[in-house]
């Protein structure tokens, strides 16, 4: 505690100017505001809110909210089925945060352009071969066999390579 204290009190000290500044606020700034219970709002029906919420303002919205809340404190048996829809729309509905991230025909569009791509991808990939140099003299079968007679000639790794007695392997050939 007496730590805390003490590293509050070596703080650089604010000169009263700019605390003025950080804590008042313009007159444009600061505008009166209405309370939302003295708007009249037109009451909503509760029925169907599904296809209405959408175009609703945020004060009917509000409304709905507080008719519902006030419909919630019944019996749960004495609420109609509309009610009970109109509950579980506002609570867990497709709005809000929990509006969907992607449209109906979005995987289409998805599909069509990543195969897009991929072609546009094997295109290039493709010219790239066809106009591009010729493999090295190095990456032939002929070369790859000469390398295994050199190997053999220079007696190269006589261990367990091309060298050693009993070698069974292809050596330096790689290539098909």
């Amino acid at each position: 505690m007496q730590a805390a204290l003490r590293l509050a009190r070596h703080r650089a000290p604010v000169s009263r100017a700019v605390r003025c500044l950080a804590t008042t606020a313009s007159p444009s700034a600061v505008a009166p505001t209405a309370p939302l219970t003295a708007s009249k709002v037109t009451p909503v029906p509760i029925s169907n809110v599904e296809a209405q919420w959408a175009k609703l303002s945020s004060e009917e919205k509000l409304s709905v909210q507080e008719q519902l809340e006030e419909i919630q404190k019944k019996d749960w048996t004495t609420l109609s089925l509309d009610e009970k829809k109109a509950a579980y729309y506002v609570a867990f509905g497709p709005h809000g945060p929990r509006t969907p991230v992607s449209q109906p025909g979005d995987a289409l569009k998805i599909f069509f352009w990543t195969m897009t791509l991929v072609a546009v991808a094997g295109g290039l990939f493709a010219t790239a071969r066809v106009l591009g140099p010729p493999p090295p003299k190095t990456l032939t079968k002929e070369w790859e066999e000469a390398s295994n007679v050199r190997a053999l000639e220079m007696k190269l790794n006589p261990i367990t390579g091309i060298s050693s007695e009993g070698y069974s392997g292809k050596g330096y050939v790689v290539s098909k």
